[in-house]
């Protein structure tokens, strides 16, 4: 099976999964307690090559972060869906669809226009691609979110998220560089792992929360 049809198979699995756990808290729970393990798993195995041994204290310190901000962000997502808060179950997903959305602008546009690439961190990364996420981000929020948020809110808090997981993109994109690895584990066929897949979400989720408290 060639990696799109994996990719393709792999995100509809997902897709389905996370559906069934917004109607099912105990699946949510467990969804959520996974996804904590396995991307702080993941972090450990990038930053255990990136240290050396005269930096345990500092690699430490970074672990201990990563993991109360992991926490944070899936008890804050636990609690949405848990205590069913309407409101913010509405940026939450307004949040995912920007993050979906920049992740295929990008994607597709950097493929059918090419051009110059953006920055030595992700060679894959080009202007065309960074305009892309932009437009399509932009397209998706006005056409399935205008009736619920004023239209110059939602242009500010989409050019906003994006942008923010563009750099969560980059910045795992950087990590995996420097320690010289494609995919930070296997476990998602077609995509790698779960930083491979949700990078952007680390940044855009907490981002988004906070643009729209001060909105």
């Amino acid at each position: 099976m060639s990696e799109i049809n994996k990719r393709v198979l792999t995100s509809f699995f997902l897709i389905i999964l996370c559906f069934i756990a917004l109607y099912n808290k105990i699946i949510l729970t467990s969804l959520l307690i996974f996804f904590l393990f396995q991307t702080f798993t993941e972090f450990y195995f990038i930053l255990r090559k990136l240290f050396n041994v005269k930096n345990k204290n500092k690699l430490y310190f970074i672990l201990v972060f990563l993991l109360f901000y992991l926490l944070l962000l899936v008890i804050i997502t636990w609690d949405i869906f848990v205590f069913e808060h309407e409101d913010m179950n509405l940026i939450f997903f307004l949040i995912v669809s920007i993050c979906i959305s920049t992740d295929i602008g990008g994607f597709f546009f950097g493929k059918i226009f090419k051009g110059k690439k953006l920055t030595k961190i992700s060679p894959n990364k080009t202007y065309s691609g960074l305009i892309g996420s932009y437009v399509l981000s932009l397209l998706t929020t006005t056409i399935f979110f205008k009736e619920y948020f004023e239209l110059f809110d939602l242009i500010i808090s989409t050019l906003v998220i994006s942008t923010f997981s563009q750099l969560g993109d980059l910045t795992i994109s950087y990590l995996k560089r420097k320690v010289k690895i494609k995919d930070t584990s296997n476990i998602l066929p077609g995509h790698g792992g779960f930083l491979d897949r949700f990078d952007g979400f680390l940044l855009a989720m907490p981002m988004g929360y906070l643009v729209y408290s001060i909105l």
